[in-house]
C-alpha cells in the first residue's frame, strides 16, 4: 500500500509538472490550397516564429476547409479556430480603411508595402476598429496585381468588356475604370472558372500563376508597372485565446512576432512567390508577358487618380485623415525601399 501511495504521488507530481509546461497548440484556419505561400511560407512561418519566441511553449497547426473565405473572421470570433487569415475584399462594406493599401500607384514591393501598412494602421487606421472582436496580429498586401487572360491582351483597350474575375475591394473599382466585366468568385475557384470559360481573365499578383496554375488556363499576362491594384490581407487571433496564454508567452509574442515583424515576413513571402512565378512563366514556352506601353501607362495613371480620389473620400467619410494616411504609406514605402 505504501509503495502504491508513493507511486501515485509521483504520478501526480509528474502530471502537474508536465501540465505546467504543456505546449499551447493554436488551430490556424486557412481557406487556400495546401501549397499556397500563405500556408507554407506565411502561416507555417508564423508557427516557427511563435515557437522560437516562446521557447517552444506556443505552437500552431494549420487546418484547411473549416469555413469558406468570407466566414473566417466569424470562425475565430465563435471560437471554432484560434487564428485565421482573411482577405478584406471578400466582405464588401465590412472594411473601408483596409482599401488604403490596395490603391494603384504605390512604388515598392510587397514587403515595403506590408511594413508601411502596419505602421499606418497603428498611426491612423486602428481608430476605425474594423477588426473588433478579434486580435489583429499581422497585415499584408500581395505584390502588384496584373491581368492574366486566356486570350492575347496587347493594350488597355483590349481589356474593355473582358469577363474578369475580380477579388473585391479596390480591384473592383479599378476594373470598372478599365471596362472589365467583373466576376466575383473566391480565389480557390479561379482555375475552374477560367477553364470552363465562365471568365476570360483574372486579376491577381504574379505569384498566383503557380498557386492557382494560371500558366495552364491564363497563358497571357498584361503587366502594368507598379500594378493595377494590390490586395489587403490580415491574420487574426481569438482575443480570448491570446488572453489564456501564459503572461510570459503573451509578452514574447507581442514583442517579437505580432505586428510589424510578422507583417514584414508575409510581405517578403509574397515577393518571393512573385519572383518564382515570373521565372516559371518566362520559362514556359506557351506563356507570354506583355508590358503596358508608355501610352497605356499614362492613360492608366489618370484612371488610378480617379480611383484614389474615390477611395480616399470613402476613408475620410469613415472618420480618418485619409490624405495623411495615404502620404504616410507612400513615405514609409519609400523609406523601406531605400534600405
Amino acid at each position: 500500500m505504501k509503495f502504491t501511495r508513493i507511486m501515485a504521488s509521483a504520478a501526480i507530481a509528474i502530471a502537474a509538472a508536465t501540465a505546467g509546461h504543456a505546449k499551447e497548440n493554436l488551430i490556424i484556419s486557412s481557406w487556400l490550397p495546401p501549397s499556397h505561400p500563405i500556408n507554407v511560407d506565411m502561416l507555417e512561418g508564423l508557427v516557427d516564429m511563435m515557437e522560437e519566441a516562446t521557447g517552444g511553449e506556443v505552437t500552431g497547426e494549420v487546418k484547411m476547409g473549416l469555413a469558406p473565405p468570407p466566414a473566417q473572421m466569424d470562425l475565430v470570433m465563435d471560437g471554432a479556430a484560434d487564428m485565421t487569415v482573411i482577405f478584406h475584399g471578400y466582405q464588401p462594406g465590412r472594411f473601408v480603411g483596409t482599401k488604403l493599401i490596395e490603391l494603384p500607384g504605390y512604388e515598392g514591393n510587397a514587403e515595403a508595402a506590408s511594413v508601411a501598412y502596419w505602421r499606418v494602421h497603428e498611426a491612423h487606421l486602428s481608430e476605425l476598429d474594423e477588426h473588433r472582436g478579434v486580435k489583429l496580429i499581422g497585415l499584408s498586401t500581395h505584390g502588384p496585381g496584373q491581368i492574366h487572360s486566356n486570350q492575347a491582351v496587347q493594350s488597355l483597350d483590349d481589356l474593355n468588356g473582358l469577363k474578369t474575375r475580380l477579388g473585391g475591394g479596390v480591384s473592383a473599382d479599378v476594373g470598372a475604370e478599365l471596362g472589365l466585366v467583373g466576376i466575383q468568385v473566391p480565389a480557390p475557384k479561379v482555375y475552374e472558372t477560367l477553364d470552363s470559360g465562365a471568365a476570360d481573365a483574372v486579376a491577381m499578383n504574379m505569384g498566383e500563376r503557380i498557386s492557382f496554375k494560371l500558366n495552364e488556363v491564363a497563358k497571357n499576362v498584361y503587366e502594368m508597372p507598379g500594378g493595377l491594384y494590390r490586395g489587403s490581407f490580415a491574420v487574426l487571433m481569438s482575443q480570448e485565446r491570446f488572453d489564456s496564454l501564459p503572461e510570459a508567452a503573451q509578452k514574447a509574442l507581442e514583442e517579437n512576432v505580432f505586428g510589424e515583424p510578422f507583417s514584414r515576413m508575409m510581405g517578403k513571402a509574397w515577393d518571393e512567390s512573385d519572383v518564382r512565378a515570373r521565372k516559371a512563366t518566362e520559362e514556359a514556352g506557351d506563356n507570354t508577358i506583355v508590358q503596358a506601353s508608355e501610352e497605356d501607362q499614362a492613360k492608366f495613371a489618370e484612371m488610378a487618380a480617379k480611383v484614389r480620389e474615390k477611395i480616399l473620400a470613402e476613408i475620410a467619410e469613415a472618420g480618418i485623415d485619409a490624405q495623411a494616411a495615404y502620404e504616410m504609406v507612400t513615405a514609409e514605402m519609400a523609406k523601406e525601399s531605400s534600405m
